[in-house]
């Protein structure tokens, strides 16, 4: 079938609505499924050099320090969620110098929830 006339920029207004629309249904939310073993060689792999071996963080880049996330006081407030740490890592955080990993296609989704499986693993109390 083909558009034209006034129709034909409706429809493609129409068709990329109904794609974003399918594209957000598969966004993942909520607490994290990953693998902490893969997620533990990816953090080793991409992670170290700004968020140390042991997950201790404070290297400053730009703005803020990176996460001490051995620290139950800092991973367990409101703000530290599997959501807020899939945003950080899939979009990064231009203030506190977080590459957009997820965004620049070097870490697909899958181990981004795999890296946040590991997180949890560096705290003391895990926070879902």
């Amino acid at each position: 079938m083909a558009f034209r006339g006034p129709l034909k920029p409706l429809a493609l207004t129409l068709m990329a609505a109904s794609v974003l629309v399918a594209v957000n249904a598969l966004a993942i939310t909520g607490p994290s499924k990953g693998d902490a073993a893969a997620g533990k060689k990816m953090f080793q792999a991409k992670c170290v050099a700004c968020h140390k071996p042991d997950g201790s963080g404070g290297i400053k880049l730009t703005g803020n320090p990176t996460p001490n996330w051995k620290d139950p006081n800092y991973v367990n407030t409101p703000k530290w969620t599997d959501d807020f740490l899939r945003d950080c890592i899939t979009n990064g955080k231009l203030k506190s110098g977080m590459v957009a990993w997820g965004k620049t296609g070097q870490i697909k989704p899958a181990e981004t929830e795999n890296l946040i499986a590991y997180i949890h693993t560096l705290a003391a109390t895990k926070k879902k």
